[in-house]
């Protein structure tokens, strides 16, 4: 699962607001805001799953912690 440092970071690598996740995952701009501040582990598993997708279909990809801390980057473009 995806924490708040992660959500925050693929959100600005994607361009997007909070506004823009909320629409695009059907969620309140409350409650991504609270999963931003308070962290994601006290939210739905679908909510966060709703999140993670709605941020990965916009070109991030979540990279897990593997020992050097989790993470977020751009997907390479498909062109490319």
């Amino acid at each position: 699962m995806i924490d708040a440092s992660q959500m925050k970071a693929a959100r600005a690598l994607a361009g997007l607001t909070q506004e823009d996740v909320a629409k695009a995952t059907g969620l309140s701009v409350q409650t991504i805001k609270r999963m931003e501040i308070t962290g994601t582990e006290r939210s739905s598993a679908g909510n966060v799953q709703a999140v993670q997708k709605a941020l990965e279909s916009a070109g991030v990809v979540f990279i897990p912690e593997n020992g050097g801390g989790a993470g977020v980057r751009l997907a390479k473009p498909k062109n490319s």
